[in-house]
C-alpha cells in the first residue's frame, strides 16, 4: 500500500505534491502551477510565504467544494472553504485524517517558531505522508510516525540536505522524499546528497517533477 501511494504522489516542483487517493485528489503547497490540472478536494497550504501560500495557484484547482486546509495568516490571504489548524490539532476531510505538526527554523529566522507554521501528516488507506514544510531539524521530529516523509533539502531558508539525513534517521520513514529543490533554491545535487548518505539506512525516492 505504501508504494501505491506513493506511486500516486506527484511532484509539481518545490514544496508542491499531488495525492491521488481513495477517488479524491489532494495538492500540498501549490505553487508554479501548469498545464492540466485535476481540481482539488483538498489543499493544504503550510504557511504564507509566497512560494507556499499562491493565490493565483490555488485558484487554478480550486472549485466551490475544494476543502483548504492552513494556518490563520494564510488564511487571510485566500477565499473559499477555508479551515485553520495550530501544530498539535488535526481534522477530518473526506478519506483524509490531516495532522498539523510544528514546522520551524533552529539556527535562522525566515521561519520563527511563534508564527506557528505547519507541517502536515495525512493518513488515506492506512498509510501515513508527512509533509514537513518549511523546516530545519526540529526536536518535535523524535514524535512523528510516518510511512513516507517528504523533507526539504536545499538549506538557505530551510535544512541542508546533510541536516535532513538526520532528520530522516530520526523518523525513520518507511521511504524518504526529497523536495525544496530545482526551483527558489537548491539544487539536484541536494537531493543526490540526501540519498548517496542514506543508502543502506532509508530507501530515498527522488522524484521527478511532472
Amino acid at each position: 500500500m505504501i508504494e501505491n501511494i506513493l506511486n500516486n504522489l506527484d511532484w509539481l516542483g518545490h514544496d508542491c505534491f499531488r495525492l491521488r487517493a481513495a477517488g479524491q485528489v489532494l495538492y500540498f503547497d501549490p505553487f508554479q502551477l501548469s498545464g492540466k490540472l485535476p481540481q482539488a478536494d483538498i489543499i493544504l497550504v503550510s504557511h504564507d510565504h509566497f512560494d507556499h501560500c499562491s493565490p493565483e495557484d490555488i485558484k487554478k484547482i480550486s472549485s466551490e467544494s475544494t476543502v483548504i486546509i492552513t494556518e490563520p495568516q494564510s488564511a487571510t490571504k485566500l477565499s473559499g472553504n477555508i479551515k485553520t489548524l495550530a501544530p498539535g490539532e488535526q481534522i477530518t476531510s473526506g478519506p483524509f485524517l490531516i495532522e498539523a505538526v510544528p514546522a520551524y527554523n533552529t539556527n535562522k529566522k525566515f521561519h520563527p517558531k511563534a508564527n506557528k507554521w505547519l507541517g502536515f501528516i495525512v493518513t488515506v488507506d492506512g498509510v501515513r505522508i508527512y509533509h514537513a514544510g518549511d523546516t530545519d531539524y526540529i526536536p518535535e521530529m523524535k514524535q512523528i510516525k510516518t510511512d513516507i516523509a517528504l523533507l526539504p533539502v536545499s538549506g538557505t531558508y530551510v535544512m541542508t540536505a546533510e541536516e535532513a539525513v538526520e532528520a530522516a534517521l530520526t523518523i525513520h520513514p518507511s521511504i524518504a522524499v526529497p523536495m525544496h529543490f530545482g526551483a527558489i533554491v537548491g539544487e539536484q545535487s541536494d537531493a543526490d546528497l540526501f540519498a548517496e548518505k542514506l543508502a543502506g539506512k532509508i530507501k530515498v525516492h527522488i522524484p521527478k517533477k511532472k
